[in-house]
């Protein structure tokens, strides 16, 4: 089953802010797991969120639970023996995507990256963020601890997110004497909700652009309001047009971007972007109180979305991507109070630049330049090399790759 174009309705969605909501409930449902386990991830650490979410995949393995798991082989590169080994002999398939070795102790395994964060537990609940398994998600962690959203879903829509994982794992082939494979099975009314859903992938074959186009029309089609809080901005001309043209039509456009970034050229790129789109009427704040990490977006009262894919060229048109697109009017309220609360106690408006005098003539340079990278980046990040990516499997001498599963480990198949 491939991911779905269309609205799944009568789904359950409960938005999970930051580590402290997230990772107690991860962790509670893979307590509770009887059957299966998938856990999809960029980032796991070997730190104390690593380590309850080891004791959690190993207790689970050990009462019977079939666990398959796939980390990025650049965001979770070091992961020890100690750490991997007893998961393989309790039975947990851990498999890597695209690893590669230190060259003078530097990764360069940096472009076209397994950047999704999902989890689906017994192919009735699945997990969707941006929010990976490391301590820097936790307020705890300090000024650099990440602000970050991801959901967690009951209803129809876990069907296809648990057949689209599960493809992606039986890539590396089906285990040895599996039994077949978990069914969704119905659900007890009080679990079921109202919430419509599309789950929405990117990667490198069919889906290259799926993820920025549903922003596209959702911004082409608001009526009263946009709201994105995004960590790394830097999109394609076609979503800046939008922004600007919903703006111009009287829509109250608002941009949530970082102000205390983890990299500062983030910031430094995306405040490129700054005048052109405030001389529209587009409202830009920065969040200054620590890192912001979320990929979350708000649309008029109903429209919503959250997931792993930011508004960057690596999210756009290179990286192996997740978002679930939520439409309905409660969640949607829950979203944009915690949006505006940020707004409010932790951002800084971003007042327009002064108009150029007459002598600097680099503004408008910059603006013609800015104006041509932008509307073609896309093309020209797929110029960039392209290989097919390997999965290997923890404790495995080779690794598995889409010419020996017929399919590709974007999940394509």
């Amino acid at each position: 089953m491939k991911p779905t174009s269309r609205w799944t309705g009568g789904n359950r969605v409960d938005l999970l802010e930051n580590g402290e909501a997230y990772f107690p409930a991860v962790f509670e449902a893979i307590a509770a797991a009887r059957d299966e386990v998938l856990l999809e991830t960029f980032i796991l650490f070997e730190d104390e969120i690593g380590r309850q979410l080891h004791a959690a995949l190993l207790a689970a393995a050990r009462r019977g639970v079939r666990i398959d798991m796939l980390v990025d082989g650049y965001g979770s590169s070091d992961l020890s023996p100690g750490f991997i080994d007893p998961l393989i002999q309790a039975g947990v398939r851990l498999r890597v995507y695209d690893p590669a070795k230190r060259v003078l102790g530097a990764r360069f395994n940096v472009l076209r990256r397994m950047h999704r964060k999902i989890v689906v537990v017994d192919a009735q609940l699945a997990f969707v963020g941006g929010i990976n398994f490391s301590y820097d998600h936790m307020r705890a962690f300090g000024p650099e601890g990440k602000q970050d959203y991801a959901v967690r879903v009951r209803g129809p829509i876990v069907a296809h997110i648990h057949a689209f994982v599960r493809e992606v794992a039986d890539q590396s082939g089906p285990r040895r004497g599996s039994p077949p494979p978990v069914e969704q099975q119905p659900q007890p009314d009080g679990s079921q909700g109202k919430a419509d859903v599309i789950f929405v992938t990117r990667d490198n074959h069919r889906h290259r652009s799926a993820i920025e186009r549903y922003y596209r029309v959702a911004i082409r089609a608001a009526r009263k309001r946009v709201v994105l809080a995004n960590a790394y901005f830097f999109p394609g001309f076609l979503l800046l047009r939008q922004l600007r043209r919903a703006a111009r039509r009287g829509v109250h456009v608002t941009l949530i971007l970082q102000g205390d970034p983890d990299m500062p050229i983030v910031k430094t790129a995306a405040r490129l972007l700054y005048g052109y789109l405030q001389h529209s009427g587009v409202q830009i704040y920065e969040y200054g109180e620590r890192p912001l990490h979320g990929k979350v977006a708000v649309v008029d009262d109903h429209w919503c979305t959250v997931g792993s894919s930011n508004l960057d060229p690596l999210s756009l048109t290179l990286n192996l991507e997740a978002n679930l697109v939520i439409r309905d009017v409660d969640f949607s309220s829950c979203l944009t109070q915690r949006l505006q609360y940020l707004i409010d106690e932790h951002c800084k408006l971003i007042a327009p630049e002064p108009a150029a005098p007459a002598w600097a003539f680099w503004r408008p340079l910059r603006s013609f330049l800015l104006f041509h990278l932008l509307s073609g980046y896309s093309r020209w990040f797929n110029w960039l090399p392209h290989r097919a990516p390997k999965i290997l499997q923890a404790g495995a001498q080779a690794p598995a790759s889409a010419a020996s599963t017929g399919a590709t480990v974007d999940g394509t198949g």
